[in-house]
């Protein structure tokens, strides 16, 4: 058995215990047995070896091994904000971004947008980090950030080289290269950003992207942002 799971509290003396949806997926779905080995992972970047000792109705205990040794993390953060699309559209949005190694989505918020960031719908996204770090082999959570706008945005990543995808803007590539750390990327809503919100974006310093000649999708877009941006950062 080879199944990653995550770990609520770091391992301590050898021990650790899986609880909640991560126990009862590997006693009850995968019907782990006393001896399986499998790996564990705290979401924090680190990653250990275990057996499981013993299972309960919703609690597994493990015995730990030694910690393996950490991954490499992306040349450049990217923290993504997103005016959300409808469905199940977010699910896949957010498996894509954990896999190609974001280190945050932002809910946008926006005149357009079409879906409401509500605590549930954080809650949805955050469970879906979880399950693609799972499969992906990330030891590191996205993180879901608390919706911002534009201001918001701009006020929480100071210093952060700021994009705007809008269509008549800049090659993505040519952006990236004239400020070296972390990117932050903003992607509208179907319905695009209005004219004042393309404003506001330009006196807070963000600048205007094109990702090619094509409309895209919300996620597309993110997802586009997020290869070249992470992948290919010098």
């Amino acid at each position: 058995m080879s199944e990653r799971f995550l770990l609520e509290t770091p391992p301590r003396d050898g021990r650790a215990t899986l609880t909640r949806d991560e126990a009862r997926h590997l006693a009850r779905v995968l019907r782990a047995k006393v001896g399986d080995e499998i790996r564990v992972f705290d979401g924090g970047g680190r990653e250990w070896p275990a057996r499981v000792a013993t299972i309960d109705r919703d609690a597994v205990a493990l015995t730990v091994g030694e910690p393996l040794p950490p991954q490499p993390g992306p040349a450049r953060p990217l923290t993504i904000a997103v005016a959300l699309p409808k469905g199940d559209r977010q699910k896949w949005l957010v498996e894509k971004l954990t896999e190609l190694g974001a280190k945050a989505l932002v809910p946008l918020v926006t005149a357009r947008g079409v879906a409401e960031a509500t605590a549930s719908a954080q809650a949805r996204l955050a469970r879906g980090v979880i399950e693609a770090c799972k499969q992906c082999g990330r030891n590191t959570l996205m993180e879901i950030a608390a919706p911002a706008t534009l201001e918001a945005l701009a006020d929480r990543h100071a210093g952060a080289l700021r994009l705007i995808a809008h269509p008549g803007g800049r090659p993505l590539d040519d952006c990236i290269r004239t400020k070296a750390g972390e990117i932050v990327a903003a992607v509208g809503p179907e319905g695009g950003f209005t004219p004042d919100e393309l404003a506001t974006a330009e006196r807070l310093g963000f600048d205007r992207v094109s990702l090619g000649p094509h409309v895209l999708r919300i996620e597309t877009a993110a997802i586009a942002i997020a290869a070249r941006a992470i992948l290919r950062a010098p």
